[in-house]
């Protein structure tokens, strides 16, 4: 089973969104927190989080990009749990029983996304606002194969 972690390849995270997601958390798409959102709502940074930002299930703050990777069930459990929780605490869900049906259902597209991709593809997200509301669309960066030869510095040391 896969899901996506988040990655950083720059600092350019930590001043577009309120709130980053940090480095190697586990991330899912996220776009329920715009569900009521209309034009006026998207300025800023929080304009930014809806355009292209992934949410992270431990600190709930944006990134940009993440990367596929394997999960175990009980990280998949515990991120459910989590994810209910934030459910209840933001959201309003009136207790865990009723949020983790949703919050199942959240972490299972995110799998269902990944699951087609090798290991370290890259996704990204990209948000719209339509009459019908938020549509995502998502980007598939594959894996390069990288040979040392583009990274190793070639020469000699006894000069």
């Amino acid at each position: 089973m896969k899901l996506a972690r988040a990655i950083h390849f720059d600092e350019s995270d930590q001043r577009v969104f309120h709130s980053p997601a940090r480095t190697g958390e586990w991330c899912i798409s996220g776009g329920f927190e715009f569900s009521n959102w209309t034009e006026a709502d998207l300025t800023g940074k929080a304009r930014q989080a809806f355009s292209n930002g992934w949410l992270g299930v431990e600190t709930f703050g944006r990134v940009t990009f993440v990367a596929i990777t394997q999960v175990e069930e009980a990280e998949r459990d515990a991120l459910s749990r989590a994810l209910a929780q934030h459910f209840v605490d933001i959201y309003g869900a009136p207790d865990l029983a009723a949020a983790l049906p949703i919050a199942n259902e959240e972490i299972a597209h995110m799998i269902e996304l990944c699951e087609d991709h090798a290991p370290n593809t890259l996704l990204t997200v990209a948000r719209e606002l339509t009459e019908a509301g938020v549509r995502e669309s998502y980007r598939v960066i594959e894996v390069q194969e990288a040979g040392l030869e583009q990274f190793a510095i070639h020469g000699s040391l006894d000069e």
